[in-house]
């Protein structure tokens, strides 16, 4: 699951990660991420450092107690996308640090997907569906 309030940076990382496989549940708020997670059990959530109002590390912690098992990727960056790179460069916003690339992306989302479910949820994992 993709949990981003922007839509623009939503459209791009799900196109990015679909473009290579990747089943994508792209979500804007915690109220359709919980939707969500009651009828599917994703292996991983993107999350961005700050959605619907409030810091990701706190939603993601929340959204990990509906769906035990879930690995969590906080995606802090912006993507190096054109789209991305147009809107701040007409509005006179630099960025920092520099977008990541796609490959670095999916190199990452590989690297979390490898690692064996986080030690606290291992007794109550269920089922997982939605990756690769």
């Amino acid at each position: 699951m993709l949990f981003c309030s922007e839509p623009l940076i939503r459209s791009v990382l799900t196109e990015t990660l679909q473009t290579h496989d990747y089943v994508v549940l792209p979500v804007g708020d915690l109220g359709e991420a919980i939707d969500r997670l009651r009828t599917t059990k994703p292996d991983l959530l993107i999350i961005r450092t700050y959605v619907d109002k409030m810091p990701g590390h706190d939603a993601a912690r929340y959204l990990r107690t509906k769906s035990p098992g879930m690995r969590i990727l906080m995606a802090s960056g912006l993507v190096d996308d054109d789209r991305i790179n147009f809107r701040e460069s007409v509005h006179g916003i630099e960025v920092f640090p520099k977008p990541f690339t796609a490959v670095d992306l999916l190199e990452k989302v590989r690297e979390v997907l490898a690692k064996p479910v986080p030690k606290s949820d291992r007794q109550t994992q269920s089922s997982v569906a939605g990756g690769r």
